[in-house]
């Protein structure tokens, strides 16, 4: 079994996934989509089998649920021997099997080091399987649905119902999906997570309108990180059983790696997207769909593409026609620098010093419009692209220069907490903006990424490259592994951010290929300085590395969090 390239290869194992769910007699769904999806991944699957069931591609014939004595002698033998990092549920079977699994995630729990998070320690993902999507016997009662409320839901790192399986776990099962409204996903999945629930991905997949969501599948996401609308175009494809056991698997699998739930989730929609891909006939039902390692290799590279993230409760801007914005291409500037400072004469500086891509990053409010508008006109006499940070209202109401260089392009830089914070109408304004300027966008995670892609920005940045003191954030360096994750499945220019003090620092990342490199500190207080910096940065860049084929697996970005008091 390959393991993901970032980790070492002297690692005694990987990972390791209890994966607790029904056997599938036609290969499809189950315990075998299982497999496919933890192989893909690379951490091992130990399949305990909770129920069988026999079945073929065109429904479920008969279910017989294993007696709860033998689903805990399976994790009795595995407890000492191979302990998981993470237990993922699929169809269960019985109300017995739910307690078994419940007693058995509290006692692996209790053993979690002083200060840790238990979720960390061993996380729980919760596929609540309580119908065959290709229909036949029954798979659940009211009994189940109440034990997986009382027992499972409080314990839950994740669940992932589908539309249907959120209302019934809602007890409202005589409701079908299709009288849940996308406005009321939302307020679905907060009441599963009032129910005790870490986070909720309520999937889109078995939505009966698939044309009105515009032809993509629409899985609300609620994570102490992150929440939204996670999107991908659906995959034309009649073939899709055990999609949801992928998506759960998959979810399990990164959370074995130490990614955190939100991003989990983007990988766990990216492999399935991509089995869907590689879905096939088996049968004269619905076949099933295929997992691969080959998903986040990047879609230059026939893997998944990027899964987008809405803002708030609104769709991706990219998805909405009501909000699409166009904003201006950003060109990478040919020495290969984006240079950052602090002031008015710091630009003026750096253009005499050659650099013609450049943010003003003016943190005080004293003195703002001054430092604005001479950056601005400077910038427009030099033929430079100018990004404002943060100060975006200040800078749409500066006027337009007068005969600036053809080659000038005023942008603007928002981190994703001021995105965020804006209201509609201030998002608004800045969409109706977008002919005329360009949008960057910072980010520092899996989907972070997801979210500044739904926006269509003109570039996103990736930081911290490098580990770095110019601001006090809780993420891990991204290093080469992630930042060529990043130039792979970005649908714009990656620039490259953080700790980047000297030409030695890019050498060693110089193999990802960004359109920028944004330095800071490193450029100096003055002109000549800046000078001096400019040649020693370009003379690295220019001995460009061989670009590496397809990206590595990426690594978690947020550090191992401690217990909540």
């Amino acid at each position: 079994m390959a393991f993901p390239p970032h980790m070492p290869l002297n690692t005694p194992r990987p990972p390791i996934v209890w994966g607790i769910a029904g056997h599938d007699s036609s290969g499809g769904a189950g315990l075998s989509a299982d497999q496919r999806a933890c192989d893909a991944l690379g951490v091992h699957l130990c399949p305990v089998v909770a129920c069988v069931t026999a079945q073929q591609s065109q429904g479920v014939e008969a279910m017989f649920a294993l007696p709860a004595a033998q689903l805990d002698a399976q994790l009795q033998a595995l407890a000492h021997d191979m302990p998981p990092r993470a237990i993922k549920t699929g169809l269960l079977g019985s109300v017995q099997a739910i307690e078994c699994v419940a007693r058995w995630v509290d006692t692996l729990r209790a053993q979690t080091p002083a200060g840790q998070d238990p979720h960390q320690h061993v996380a729980l993902v919760v596929d609540p399987v309580l119908k065959a999507s290709a229909g036949g016997v029954p798979f659940s009662d009211e009994a189940m649905v109440r034990a997986y409320r009382a027992l499972l839901l409080p314990r839950a790192t994740v669940v992932t119902p589908n539309r249907q399986e959120a209302a019934q776990l809602l007890h409202a099962d005589t409701r079908s999906s299709a009288d849940l409204s996308l406005a009321a996903i939302p307020d679905v999945a907060q009441s599963l997570q009032a129910m005790g629930a870490q986070s909720v991905l309520v999937t889109g997949g078995d939505s009966t309108e698939p044309a009105a969501e515009g032809g993509h599948s629409l899985d609300w996401l609620t994570t102490p990180h992150a929440q939204g609308w996670l999107t991908a175009p659906r995959v034309p494809t009649p073939h899709h059983h055990g999609t949801g056991c992928t998506l759960a698997s998959g979810i399990a699998a990164a959370l074995a790696l130490g990614h955190v739930a939100a991003d989990a989730c983007v990988l766990g929609k990216m492999l399935t997207h991509h089995a869907l891909m590689h879905s096939r006939s088996a049968g004269a039902g619905r076949g099933p769909v295929v997992a691969q390692s080959g998903f986040a290799a990047g879609p230059a590279h026939g893997g998944a593409p990027l899964p987008w993230l809405g803002l708030g409760r609104a769709l991706p801007w990219a998805l909405s026609p009501a909000q699409q914005a166009e904003f201006r291409r950003f060109t990478p500037p040919a020495d290969g620098l984006y240079g950052i400072v602090a002031t008015a004469p710091m630009v003026d500086a750096a253009l005499q010093a050659g650099l013609r891509c450049l943010q003003l990053r003016h943190k005080a409010a004293d003195g703002l419009n001054a430092h604005l508008s001479a950056s601005i006109d400077m910038a427009a006499q030099a033929g430079a692209q100018l990004f404002i940070n943060d100060h975006w209202p200040a800078a749409l109401a500066h006027p337009e220069p007068t005969q600036p260089h053809t080659a000038y392009r005023l942008g603007l830089h928002l981190g994703q907490e001021d995105l965020q914070a804006m209201t509609e109408a201030q998002r608004e304004l800045l969409r109706a903006a977008s002919g005329r300027v360009m949008l960057g966008l910072s980010s520092h995670s899996l989907w972070e990424l997801a979210r500044a892609a739904g926006c269509a920005p003109s570039y996103i940045a990736c930081g911290p490259v490098k580990a770095t003191t110019t601001k006090d954030m809780p993420w891990l360096p991204q290093g080469l592994d992630n930042l060529r994750w990043w130039v792979a499945h970005s649908p714009a220019p990656v620039v490259a951010i953080g700790g980047l003090l000297t030409a030695d620092d890019i050498a060693p990342l110089m193999a990802a290929r960004p359109a920028a490199w944004c330095v800071v500190r490193g450029l100096g207080p003055n002109a000549q300085t800046m000078r001096e910096a400019r040649t020693a940065f370009t003379e690295t860049i220019a001995a460009l590395a061989p670009a590496m084929t397809g990206p590595p697996w990426p690594h978690p970005v947020l550090p191992r969090r401690e217990a909540h008091g």
